[in-house]
Order: structure tokens, then C-alpha cells, then sequence
């Protein structure tokens, strides 16, 4: 199920909730389009206007409870069942930062919003059940480990330099090395004792068993989960989706080096709402599609 919020001057977010057997999940925007301008996502496309505000952020998640909760008495099945005898558990169980946009670079906003989804007097979800996805911007990963650190989740989608920086032009500016170092810091402080690492499966540019054997060994020294994304296409991306052989045989590299290894299951493509397809509507107020990322001192 996906969300479009009017967020005012023709621009609008997206926000989507998973339902499944033992939790619901709710996909949530801090950004009116995102400025990383990642080759494969249908976000960067759009381009970018503007942050979300706290309350922006958190209304998501109000807004998705209240609704699905209403559906649920019309008798829809979006409600999950209670956990004991008598509870009456919200709808939306876990919140992922991975809609549009980077979080972590509307920080400030981002932080405050989780602190109010974390609350016990406000809607009290465990830092386990709240995931930050970041394309790795290094300097604020690392405040976030100060601040509020919850569950991690890094786009990785290369096991190189050189071809990260042409699907991520965030890469240039932090590369593995670094994020990889921040993300063995993250980890010092954070609820889970591993990284979860997204990887989109392209055809014919990242998907081959040599770039299997190369990511098993790049990150040997990270305690991690790998999360294989089979591409969710949208119009002129210029990528297609890996052959579903390609996939398992990349799971199965990483998975007899010893890593725990999933195939994501692709839902929600139907309505645009699967991972990478999100685009709302955005003015974009960029002025270049690629933009320069500055550095800012630790």
C-alpha cells in the first residue's frame, strides 16, 4: 500500500506499508526527492526541493496507523494480530528510513523524528525496530552513532570503487574504505550487532560471481547481513533487472563465504511502490542533475 502526501507548491512524498505475517512495516520519506542522483533509483531522477520537516516525517507514520486502523474496522486485512491476549498493537510495528531521499542529510530533522517514534509517551518502538538506510554520508554516520544510533542499513551496491562511484556519485567523495570504517564504528553503540548491506542486482554491471567473490571479501572485517534487491525498473533507467539464476548464484557465493544472505522479495512494483521506484512529485530546484557533495570535517 503506498501514500501520496501533498507537501505543498506541486511537490509530493510517497510513503508505502509491507504488511506481512508477523510485523507491518512502514517506508518512510525525509526528503522531497534526494540530490545523490543515484543511477539506478527513481527518486534521484526527480531531482530535489527540499527537506521534511519533523512533523512531515512523523504525520507518515500518523497518518498510516490512523488509516490502516480505520481499514482494519471496515474489515481489511491490515491489521496484525494481537501479540497476547487483549493487546492492540498499531498497525505499523517497524519504520524504515529508506523512502525518498537521504536521510541523513536532513539530519537534524531526521533525529528528532525518530526520538518521537522511539518514545514511550508517543508511539514507543524499540531502536531495533527503526532502520536508517544511508548511501553512506560518512561524517553524519557518524553523528548519528552519538546522537541516536538504531538499526543500519548502507547501499552499498558495488564491491569496488570505481564501479560504485559510477552507480553512486556519493562514492567519490566517501569511499568504501571510509564507510566501511564508519560502519565498524556504528557498531560499537548500535542496537543490532551487524550492518545490513542493500545491494541491487543490475544486469550485466554488478551481478557476476567475480563481483560475488570480490564483495565477500571487502567485507570480512564488518559483521553484516546482505540484502540482494533484484532492480525494480522505471522508465529510461538503463538497467535491467539480473536474470533470476544470476541472483541465486550470487546468494550462493556470499552464502558459502559464510555470510547470511537474502534475496529481497519484490513487492509492491505493481503500484511503483518497490524499492528504488519511489518518485512523488518533485520541483526540482536542482540546478545540475549530478551535485558536487561536500565534505564536512568530523
Amino acid at each position: 500500500m503506498k501514500w501520496l502526501f501533498d507537501v505543498g507548491i506541486g511537490n509530493g512524498i510517497e510513503t508505502v506499508f509491507i504488511p506481512e505475517d508477523d510485523r507491518g512495516t512502514l517506508c518512510v520519506s525525509s526528503q522531497v526527492g534526494c540530490a545523490l542522483d543515484c543511477g539506478f533509483c527513481s527518486t534521484g531522477r526527480a531531482g530535489f526541493n527540499r527537506d521534511l520537516s519533523v512533523s512531515e516525517i512523523v504525520g507518515q507514520l500518523w497518518v498510516a496507523n490512523r488509516r490502516l486502523e480505520e481499514m482494519a474496522r471496515e474489515g481489511l486485512p491490515y491489521r496484525l494480530e494481537a501479540a497476547s491476549a487483549g493487546a492492540t498493537p498499531k498497525p505499523v510495528t517497524n519504520v524504515v528510513m529508506m523512502g525518498m531521499g537521504e536521510p541523513l542529510n536532513n539530519f537534524d530533522r531526521v533525529v528528532d523524528a525518530m526520538a518521537v517514534m522511539l518514545d514511550d509517551h508517543a508511539y514507543g518502538l524499540s531502536r531495533r525496530r527503526v532502520t536508517l538506510s544511508t548511501s553512506g554520508v560518512v561524517h553524519q554516520l557518524r553523528k548519528l552513532a552519538e546522537r541516536l544510533p538504531v538499526a543500519l542499513a548502507v547501499s552499498l551496491h558495488a564491491p569496488n570503487d570505481e564501479l560504485r562511484s559510477r552507480l553512486m556519485p556519493i562514492n567519490r567523495t566517501y569511499p568504501i574504505a571510509e564507510l566501511l570504517a564508519a560502519c565498524r564504528d556504528y557498531l560499537e553503540r548500535a542496537p543490532r550487532d551487524f550492518v545490513t548491506f542493500e545491494y541491487v542486482m543490475l544486469d550485466g554491471v554488478n551481478d557476476a560471481p567475480a563481483h560475488a567473490r570480490a564483495l565477500a571479501k571487502l567485507l570480512r572485517d564488518v559483521p553484516c547481513k546482505l540484502n540482494l534487491i533484484p532492480f525494480n525498473p522505471f522508465p529510461d533507467s538503463g538497467f535491467a533487472r539480473s536474470k533470476p539464476e544470476a541472483i541465486s548464484r550470487f546468494r550462493d557465493i556470499l552464502v558459502e563465504a559464510g555470510y547470511v544472505a537474502t534475496i529481497r522479495k519484490t513487492r509492491g512494483d505493481d503500484i511503483d511502490a518497490a524499492c528504488g521506484q519511489l518518485a512523488g512529485q518533485v520541483v526540482n530546484r536542482m540546478r545540475k542533475r549530478t551535485v558536487r557533495i561536500h565534505r564536512e570535517a568530523a
